[in-house]
């Protein structure tokens, strides 16, 4: 992977906080990540298509839901800049966390 690519993909701070709150979570639905970051679905779909377009993400689809995880073959030097962010920056995206684990909990979850 180009690090001007990687970098310039995670520039934008929807794209970030999307990426870390995955990493986090593991995984993560479309409509868990609306709820986190307070996205409608097109804008949510946009920036989670340029992650995948980046190779920063795979995605997969279970029914009519879109799940999204790292991309398994990203390089370890990828790896590690995203685990370090995610680790050292709680206080950057933990109320996103907070929203999104609240909504991959709920009952009444889309997914």
């Amino acid at each position: 992977m180009n690090p001007c690519t990687f970098f310039k993909c995670l520039a934008d701070e929807t794209r970030l906080k999307t990426l870390l709150l995955i990493v986090k979570a593991g995984e993560a639905c479309v409509c868990d990540l609306m709820a986190a970051l307070s996205l409608d679905q097109p804008k949510a779909s946009r920036h989670l298509a340029q992650l995948r377009k980046c190779g920063i993400l795979v995605d997969e689809r279970r029914g009519k839901w879109v799940f999204y995880k790292l991309h398994p073959a990203l390089p370890e030097w990828t790896k590690d800049v995203i685990n370090n962010t995610a680790e050292n920056n709680d206080d950057y995206y933990s109320s996103a966390l907070q929203k999104l684990q609240a909504s991959q909990s709920s009952s009444l979850s889309c997914c």
